[in-house]
């Protein structure tokens, strides 16, 4: 059998977010509806491509504003076991505690729960099969994609990418 050097490169494009995809069947997080409501005036809603290239680094730009996603194991926040909250890097909102974060073996920070009322989800079909993609409710900045292979007590992995978070010590 014949391999195609395009086939080659796009399965070894793709090999990286393997990490980050469904390993059982996935199903819908929250509505989301009332929390983009409650942000709908927000400023960070307002803000140019040109405002969130000045404010963020390179690859936080990517993450967050291009819907990007990090190489696993690149975050430090990987590593980060202080209690603290994790927050939006691109606005700064709450989004996880850390004492709902696990090591997922995936690469990328992980945690089984997310304060539900500061996010927004939606479908997301990059990898040929739905996902879904969770972002910040005010700001709108890609987070990552949510699966339901996490632990207990909820079931769920918020699969985050670094660049797209601060944590913030207790």
């Amino acid at each position: 059998m014949t391999i195609s050097r395009r086939a080659l490169f796009l399965t070894a494009a793709l090999l990286p977010l393997a990490g980050c995809s469904a390993r059982g069947q996935e199903r819908a997080v929250i509505d989301t509806a009332a929390n983009h409501e409650r942000f709908a005036d927000s400023p960070w809603r307002r803000l140019s491509e040109a405002e969130w290239r000045a404010r963020l680094d390179p690859l936080a730009f990517r993450v967050l504003r291009q819907e990007a996603t990090e190489r696993a194991g690149t975050s430090a926040l990987n590593a980060e076991r202080g209690r603290g909250t994790y927050v939006c890097a691109g606005c700064g909102l709450d989004l996880f505690r850390s004492e709902w974060k696990f090591d997922s073996g995936t690469g990328w920070p992980s945690f089984f729960r997310v304060i539900e009322t500061n996010i927004g989800a939606k479908q997301d079909f990059l990898l040929f099969t739905p996902r879904t993609e969770y972002h910040c409710a005010r700001c709108l900045g890609h987070q990552g994609h949510v699966f339901d292979d996490g632990p207990r007590p909820t079931g769920l992995r918020y699969c985050n990418n670094g660049a797209a978070l601060r944590f913030v010590a207790a």
